[in-house]
Order: structure tokens, then C-alpha cells, then sequence
């Protein structure tokens, strides 16, 4: 029992919920945003499916941020220096572009309607193809001549004769002359007939000349007299050693086929123009042709 006067003391207990009461609604507003991106996901799916490459790239150009023209005028305020004319800034999101493309050249044809550019590489590959057989028949030429030098050397019948055969390229081809020296004449003086010294040396050119498919030409040369005077009889003359210098060859295996020209130029030609008496002005001039390179017809 209190004692009297004593206040009562009063005990209170509080009792919670017991696990049924109200959670929020933040979950709510998660889903709604989720179920938002789910139908704009499928939307675009859609659209992607349905829609043409025209369509496609019209609305990439509408998104596409080319309402803007970049320039580097203007104060950079709100408009920037940009223009507001037909190519300035838009706002319908186009952009007009411009290019300039450089004019084509006329294609230029010739009188047989072939065009200058073809014509000019077909003459292009013409010359090349020439200069190819040009530079060949030079070698073949500087071939045949080193093979007639060493022909001389090897044969002892030869050797003390080499310094009466002269070789030597011209714009006509080579030349091989065979000529006279003091006390040493291939012909006898008025003569058409060689010596076996020329017919020892014509045989020799022979084989170098069957080595190549050449023509060739044969020409007599006579020398002046000691006075300096030409005879008439020196035409006839050249000319006739020639043609029996033709017959050596071709008895030597040449082909007639080949021999493009036999001639006698008397003394209009010196080899020592300075002094047309000399021995050595008496000479058989023998040159293989160059021939003009044949050209394939699809060319």
C-alpha cells in the first residue's frame, strides 16, 4: 500500500503493427519508367522493320544536328555569324550540299574514229616495239662483227689479212670493206678477177653473213690515178668486181634472195676523200641492211 500523499505511478506499453501496414509506392513508379522503355524499345523495332531505306535516311537527316552552320565570323552570340538564306541555318534540318566536279575532256577522235588517247598509246607501244628490235639488230650487228674479228684471228691464212677488212656501223647498217693496201691488191690492175687473198676473205665474210637474216649490198670502188684523174672505164670496171665479188658469196652459201643491190661507184666515193690515190680508196664495200622491224597487225 502507498503512503497517503503519494502519487500512483502508471506504467504505459506501446505495441507495434504486426507486419501489415503500409510499404510506399516507389516501387510503382521503377516499374512504370521500365514498362515506358519496353514500349519505346518495340516501337523502334518496329519502326526499323517497317520503314524503307528512304524513309530511314530521311529521319537520320531530321535528327541530325545541321540546324547549325559553323563559321568563324560573327560575335559568337546566339546566332554566331550564321545566315539564315537557303544555305545558312535551317530549321528544317537540311543541309543543301554543292559539289563541284571537274569538267571532262573531250575525247578527241581521229579519221579512223579512234579516240586520241588510244591513238596515242597504240603509237606509243609502236615506237617502243621498234626501239626493242632496233637495239636487237644492234646487238646482232656488233655480234657478227666481234664473230668475223675473231674468225681472222683464228685462222693463220687470215691473220696477216685482218688489216685489209674494215667494220664499221652505219645509218644504212654494217659495213664490211674489204681494201687494198700498197703492194697488196685483191684484184689485178684493170682486172675484174679477185686473188685468193679477196676469195679467202669473201669466204669469211660469208660465214658471218649467213649468221643473220639481212640483205645486203655489194659495191666496187676504184681509186684515181696517180695524177688524179678518173677514167670512164672505172663505172664498168666497179662494177664488175662487184658482181664477181656476188658470185664468190654466193657460191660461199649465201642466198641470192638476200643480195639486194650490186653497183660500181668508180671513185665517186673515196674512203680517204683527202687523197683519192691511195690503195686504200680500192676496196668491195658489203653492208647488211638494217631492216625496217615488222610490226604484229594488232598494232
Amino acid at each position: 500500500m502507498a503512503s497517503t500523499g503519494e502519487a500512483p505511478i502508471i506504467i504505459k506499453k506501446v505495441k507495434k503493427g504486426g507486419g501489415h501496414g503500409h510499404h510506399g509506392g516507389a516501387w510503382k513508379v521503377a516499374y512504370a519508367d521500365f514498362v515506358t522503355a519496353m514500349m519505346a524499345f518495340f516501337l523502334l523495332m518496329w519502326l526499323l522493320n517497317t520503314t524503307s531505306p528512304e524513309q530511314k535516311q530521311g529521319i537520320a537527316d531530321y535528327f541530325a544536328p545541321a540546324s547549325i552552320s559553323s563559321s568563324t565570323s560573327g560575335s559568337g552570340g546566339i546566332l554566331g555569324g550564321t545566315s539564315l538564306g537557303d544555305d545558312g541555318a535551317k530549321a528544317d534540318g537540311k543541309m543543301s550540299v554543292v559539289q563541284q566536279m571537274a569538267p571532262e575532256a573531250p575525247d578527241q577522235t581521229n579519221q579512223d574514229g579512234q579516240s586520241s588517247t588510244t591513238a596515242s598509246l597504240d603509237s606509243a607501244s609502236e615506237q617502243a616495239l621498234r626501239d626493242a628490235l632496233a637495239k636487237k639488230e644492234q646487238d646482232s650487228f656488233a655480234s657478227a662483227a666481234q664473230s668475223l674479228r675473231q674468225s681472222l684471228q683464228d685462222m693463220p691464212e687470215l691473220a696477216e689479212l685482218s688489216k685489209q677488212i674494215l667494220i664499221d656501223q652505219t645509218p644504212e647498217g654494217l659495213r664490211i670493206q674489204l681494201v687494198d693496201q700498197e703492194g697488196r691488191s685483191m684484184f689485178k690492175e684493170g682486172s675484174r678477177e679477185p686473188n685468193d687473198r679477196a676469195r679467202l676473205l669473201l669466204r669469211a665474210v660469208a660465214k658471218v653473213i649467213n649468221q643473220l637474216p639481212n640483205r645486203i649490198t655489194v659495191s666496187g670502188h676504184t681509186s684515181a690515178d696517180q695524177r688524179g684523174r678518173k677514167a670512164d672505164s672505172d663505172w664498168a670496171l666497179s662494177a664488175q668486181r662487184a658482181d664477181t665479188s656476188r658470185q664468190i658469196l654466193r657460191g660461199a652459201g649465201v642466198d641470192d634472195d638476200r643480195i639486194y643491190q650490186v653497183s660500181g661507184k668508180a671513185n665517186s666515193e673515196p674512203l680517204y676523200a683527202d687523197d683519192p690515190t691511195l690503195a686504200g680508196n680500192r676496196r668491195i664495200s658489203i653492208v647488211l641492211l638494217r631492216e625496217k622491224p615488222v610490226l604484229p597487225d594488232n598494232l
